[in-house]
């Protein structure tokens, strides 16, 4: 049974945490601190964190961070190419966004950090190569905005605390079912007092993880 009260969601907290599944690209506990003191990330961090949503989707977390990992140790050399990071990872679009990031991770961030309000940086992330518009909230969650990614799985647990069945679609978020989910979270929120955007991430994971069946 969902309950959606602070018991049920401390207890998914804890069994994660127990279990040593308390990550996404970082540990709950710097995804917390983050998104209560966000920091200012270096170019190289910036772009590493857009590296990663690139290359998490339709992977596992664990291959996700294998994968980024390896990259990520490969751009550091400065005759690292196209055709090096290829041999690494066998997806030429991926590939091609990971290096136009890379190449232009200073301009990339100096440009996010000008940007005012959520609205405007998460446009801004909508428009660089490889991120749409689910995987643009999950990179500003990362960057330690406090957004959530309304996935499937985030989806269908709104309906679930409304009880309603509405149209769930990863690739065209409609408005009502956005609406039921920001309800769902403003009352976990109230009831936990916790960021949204660490609710988010402890209900994707027990979803992961089969804690939840949504």
């Amino acid at each position: 049974m969902i309950e959606f009260s602070s018991k049920w969601f401390y207890s998914l907290d804890n069994q994660l945490r127990s279990a040593g599944l308390d990550s996404d690209a970082q540990t709950f506990d710097e995804i917390l601190e983050n998104l209560q003191n966000r920091k200012i990330y270096s170019p190289d961090e910036f772009a590493s964190h857009c590296i990663y949503v690139i290359l998490a989707g339709g992977f596992s977390q664990q291959t996700a961070k294998k994968i980024h990992k390896k990259i990520m140790d490969s751009l550091c050399f400065a005759d690292t190419t196209f055709d090096t990071l290829i041999q690494i990872f066998n997806n030429k679009n991926k590939i091609s966004a990971v290096c136009k990031i890379w190449e232009n991770r200073q301009k990339i961030r100096d440009e996010y950090y000008r940007l005012i309000t959520l609205d405007e940086k998460l446009k801004y992330l909508w428009n660089l190569p490889h991120i749409g518009k689910i995987t643009a909230n999950h990179l500003a969650r990362n960057l330690g905005e406090d957004i959530v990614k309304y996935d499937i799985w985030i989806q269908r647990l709104g309906c679930k605390f409304s009880n309603k069945k509405l149209p769930i679609n990863n690739g065209n978020l409609s408005d009502e079912t956005k609406a039921i989910c920001d309800k769902m979270f403003a009352h976990l929120v109230h009831e936990t007092n916790l960021p949204r955007g660490y609710i988010d991430v402890v209900l994707w994971k027990a979803c992961q993880q089969g804690l939840i069946k949504p």
